[in-house]
Formats: structure tokens, C-alpha cells, sequence
């Protein structure tokens, strides 16, 4: 794949991946660097990258000031979500098991690089399969309940998904996911689930909830991977790419042999498609270092030549801010073909099919009871 050029990329790009940039835009720039970053729900994330870089002082003061807004908005946010990941954990505390956080409530409970600015709906946690009557006995104890449902969905998640249906705290409104593995049981790879929670790291420090773990550096990577790759979803996938691209320059230079153990631990775990495309995509949009040997030790992992050239033509656009002045020839057809994919990746093709039957015709209409 030819990467494209930087200066073709989207502004919203052009600046994350050079931040010096955006002192020179001129107020019609800004305007469009700025809704491109709200479509991607990357506004307090474009807030503390400019400050981190001091380029923020240097902005559009009319830009500097919504900015900062949204930064208000992220740290409110923040302050919420290490609340409730305290009280998840303070229900969970009399069945002995570690808080396993993953995805944004993961990055901002440990500091990580991807938790500047990131909002997030819901907190997602991974506990044993064997343990989920308990687990959601525990949450329904201490306030949280499941969504409303009817017979068919709640039977879509309990038996075919890797999460319980989701539930919502009757007082906060805060979401929690609970989830036993990372992908679908009906899915083609099937992840064990135990080797994520065998290789879980705690969490020390001040800020960090008690009894609460992270996924391993190798694992929480693979897992971001997955988790952008095998949806069929991607209004939000920049900001999911971007959280893959911190996660990949962090761990390469803080953690010793991070980028020799990825391939071999991407194999264990059958997730070398979903880490290929990740590498490739982060590359290719936002200039994330692989080294050589890693870009080598994946190569196999790819499709076939036929197949890659198509799946370039559908990530390279779907991945883009979904704003109108990213959007190009065939977004929407990019769009609707991987959606098809991510189902298709979900259930084997006559589950698929019966499922999306059930779902067009025979289940309610209310929105609040599709199914995830």
C-alpha cells in the first residue's frame, strides 16, 4: 500500500500527527480542523495534544477557548468515571475478583497516553465466564440494572455474545459492560480469555481504584486492535486508531521487548489479522513507527493481495473523521460494506442471517431494545 501523502490527509490529521502545524491556520482552518474534530470525538484529545506540544497558547483565541471547553467537559468526565470505577469495584470486592478495566476506563485509570481528553460511554470490564451470575448479582445489588430487552435479545447476548446485556446505574446513569471475553462466542477467533486475565497487571497509585488490573501491554494493544477491526461500526474509528497509535509508541519505548513478544503473542491468542490491520492503518494515517521486523514477522498475516487492495479502499475511508470535508467517493459504500463485514466476523453465516431476520421483522421496534 502507498501511505497517502500527509499534506492529502485530512487537516485533523495533518495536526495529530504534526502539531506545529495548527499555529499557522488561518480562522477558516481552524473552523474545519475543529468540526472535524468534534465528529470524531476527538476535541479534548486535539485540547491537551496542542498543550502538549505548547502549541495551544498559539492558537486561534476563538478556537483556544472551545477547546478548552471541551477539556472542562473531559476532566468532569474523568472525575465520573474514577468514581464509578471505585464503586464497580467496591460491589465486586466481596467476590475476590481483581477490577480487570478495559479499553478507556483501562487507559485512565493507569495514565496512559490514550486517556488525554478520550471520552467514553460505558466501562468495560472482564471477569471469568464462570462468574457472571455472581458478578451480575453483585452490580444489581449495589444499583445497577440491565437494559430492557426483549426475550430474543437478552438470549443474543447471554448465549452468543462475550458480554452480559448492558447494564445502567439507576441513580448516576453511568453504564457499565460486562464482558468475559473479547470476542463473540459464535465468532471464527476465539481469544482465551484466561490467558488475558493470567497476564493481567494491578494497578498501584493514588488515582488508581482499588483491587483494580489492566490487561498486559502486548494484550491491551491486541485488544485495541480487535476491538477497532472486527466492528462493523466506524463513526468513532479515529478516535479508536488514535488510542492504538498512543498505546503502540508508548509500550514500544517504555516496555522492554514489546515489539519482539507482539507477533508471537498476536499468534497465541488468534488475533494476527485484526494486529496487522492495526499496524498497517496506524501507519499508513498516522505515521506510528513499526519497526522493520515487526512489518516483517506480520506480512503473513494479511489477505490475500486481491482482498487487501479492496480492504484499503474501505479503512482508508472509513477510518477518516466522518465529516463532509473528509468525506469522499465510496465513504458510504466503505461504511455499509464493513458493517456487513463486522456481522459477518460476529456469527457464522445461517446464525447471521437468522439473527438479522429476527432483528428486521420480528423483534420490537423501539430502538431501546436493538441489540447492541
Amino acid at each position: 500500500m502507498r501511505s497517502p501523502e500527509p499534506a492529502r490527509l485530512p487537516l485533523l490529521l495533518q495536526v495529530l500527527r504534526a502539531p506545529q502545524q495548527a499555529a499557522a491556520l488561518a480562522p477558516a482552518a481552524w473552523d474545519t480542523l475543529l468540526r472535524q474534530a468534534e465528529s470524531a470525538n476527538l476535541s479534548a484529545t486535539l485540547h491537551a495534544w496542542l498543550a502538549q506540544h505548547g502549541q495551544l497558547e498559539l492558537a486561534l483565541p476563538q478556537a483556544r477557548e472551545q477547546l478548552s471547553w471541551a477539556a472542562v467537559q473531559a476532566r468532569r468526565h474523568r472525575q465520573a468515571a474514577y468514581w464509578e470505577m471505585r464503586m464497580i469495584g467496591r460491589a465486586l470486592a466481596p467476590l475476590g475478583l481483581p477490577l480487570l478495566l478495559l479499553k478507556g476506563g483501562a487507559y485512565a485509570a493507569a495514565g496512559l497516553p490514550p486517556a488525554a481528553g478520550r471520552l467514553f460511554s460505558d466501562i468495560d470490564i472482564l471477569v471469568p465466564e464462570a462468574s457472571l451470575a455472581q458478578v451480575e448479582a453483585a452490580l444489581m445489588l449495589h444499583g445497577w440494572a440491565g437494559t430492557k430487552l426483549d426475550a430474543y435479545d437478552q438470549r443474543y447476548y447471554r448465549e452468543w455474545m462475550h458480554e452480559l446485556p448492558p447494564m445502567t446505574h439507576v441513580h448516576r446513569q453511568n453504564s457499565i459492560d460486562v464482558h468475559h471475553a473479547i470476542l463473540p462466542r459464535t465468532a471464527a477467533q476465539r481469544p482465551d480469555p484466561a490467558q488475558l486475565r493470567a497476564a493481567a497487571r494491578p494497578l498501584a497509585g493514588p488515582d488508581a481504584p482499588p483491587n483494580a488490573a489492566i490487561l498486559a501491554p502486548a494484550d491491551m494493544v491486541l485488544h485495541s486492535a480487535t476491538h477497532l477491526f472486527a466492528d462493523g461500526e466506524f463513526d468513532k474509528g479515529l478516535r479508536d486508531l488514535w488510542d492504538l497509535h498512543q498505546l503502540l509508541q508508548y509500550f514500544g519505548a517504555h516496555e522492554p521487548g514489546f515489539w519482539e513478544a507482539l507477533p508471537a503473542r498476536a499468534h497465541a491468542l488468534q488475533l494476527q489479522r485484526f494486529l496487522y490491520y492495526g499496524l498497517r492503518y496506524s501507519a499508513a494515517l498516522l505515521g506510528t513507527p513499526v519497526p522493520p521486523a515487526v512489518v516483517a514477522a506480520m506480512a503473513g498475516a494479511g489477505p490475500n493481495r486481491a482482498l487487501l487492495a479492496l480492504m484499503d479502499r474501505l479503512f482508508l475511508r472509513a477510518l477518516l473523521p466522518h465529516h463532509p470535508s473528509c468525506r469522499r467517493a465510496g465513504s458510504g459504500l466503505a461504511d455499509f460494506l464493513l458493517y456487513v463485514r463486522g456481522n459477518w466476523l460476529r456469527m457464522p453465516p445461517l446464525r447471521l442471517a437468522r439473527h438479522l431476520f429476527h432483528k428486521a421483522f420480528l423483534s420490537p421496534k423501539n430502538p431501546q431494545q436493538a441489540a447492541a
